[in-house]
């Protein structure tokens, strides 16, 4: 039950009308007693009223009076914070497929729990959202354009390929793009719909060398701000993963600091996750952020509930105490 953000304060006014009958309640039953007291012989009204009303006679016109209080409550319209489900949102899974995914410090593979936590994240969404899906290594490649049809993109996650080399930025900026498309087809709307890029990475970048060049995952992660498109990113693996490569053993830690930074320069969120458990925990905090919107709604229903009830209550009560409606 929420007591804020009325639509109509207005008729919280007619709580002086209900205060009002309150005190003439009272002061009609202090008169009342008054003029009884006027009888001298108290013998004879004994005999005339043997049995005193008691307190309980007050019960009818007291729920009466609270339902009266509870209805002009819910009259003035008092909203509460509400969590809906976006039905026009854009997302766009980035998923990291370098050499590194192949490491097995995440059973059975980074790539393989990835793909699973990525297919579960695609079928727990709000189905109003668009999701799209783009694959990244040496360069990035949008596999599925943003749609609800969940089980295209579930059918490309399960066939991602690996290849050399991480270009982080490029995933941001043709993710970007994807969405960006997106929005002039559809059109129809002076506001472009809320849209987010979900970045799942297990190593810094490596193409280009520095994160900062025009087309580096930081320079990317400031444009994607200017434009209001959140990168929150998923550091996936662990510090002790390795591949081997044409038999030589080559560590792949993941890189934590750098995606941490891209998601802080976009406004989006950072998480880490060394475990497949771990990414799915992530991918849920992510469909809460991305799935739902708080907005503010009516709620004076439990209020109209509540101020009924009185009002039957003082009713109902009135003819079992009084045989008669007050």
């Amino acid at each position: 039950m929420s007591f804020s953000g009325f639509a109509s304060p207005w008729w919280l006014l007619f709580l002086f009308v209900v205060a009002a009958l309150a005190v003439g309640y009272v002061f009609v039953q202090r008169r009342r007693l008054t003029n009884t007291l006027r009888f001298t012989n108290f013998e004879l009204l004994e005999k005339v009223a043997p049995d005193r009303p008691g307190r309980a006679r007050h019960i009818p016109v007291a729920l009466l009076l609270v339902g009266l209080t509870l209805l002009t409550i819910a009259l003035a319209g008092p909203t509460s914070e509400q969590r809906v489900p976006r039905n026009r949102a854009t997302v766009v899974l980035a998923i990291d497929v370098s050499l590194s995914m192949e490491a097995t410090d995440v059973a059975p593979s980074r790539l393989a729990a990835a793909q699973e936590a990525a297919k579960s994240f695609a079928d727990d969404l709000t189905p109003g959202i668009n999701l799209g899906l783009v694959a990244f290594s040496g360069t990035a490649s949008v596999l599925v354009s943003p749609t609800t049809n969940r089980e295209a993109t579930k059918t490309a996650i399960d066939h991602l390929q690996l290849s050399e080399r991480t270009a982080t930025g490029e995933a941001i900026f043709t993710s970007m793009q994807s969405i960006e498309t997106l929005a002039a087809v559809l059109g129809g709307s002076d506001q472009a719909p809320p849209a987010r890029i979900v970045l799942l990475s297990d190593g810094k970048q490596t193409v280009p060398e520095s994160p900062d060049d025009p087309r580096g995952g930081f320079t990317a992660a400031r444009q994607a701000a200017e434009k209001g498109i959140p990168v929150s990113t998923i550091s996936f693996g662990t510090q002790y993963g390795s591949v081997t490569i044409e038999d030589e053993q080559i560590p792949v830690p993941v890189d934590d600091p750098s995606l941490e930074e891209i998601a802080e320069l976009s406004g989006g969120s950072f998480f880490a996750a060394s475990s497949l458990e771990e990414l799915e925990g992530a991918y849920d905090t992510l469909e809460e952020q991305i799935g739902f919107e708080t907005t503010r709604g009516d709620a004076s229903r439990p209020w109209l509930m509540l101020g009924v009830g009185a009002v039957a209550g003082g009713l109902i009560a009135a003819m079992v105490l009084r045989q008669r409606l007050p």
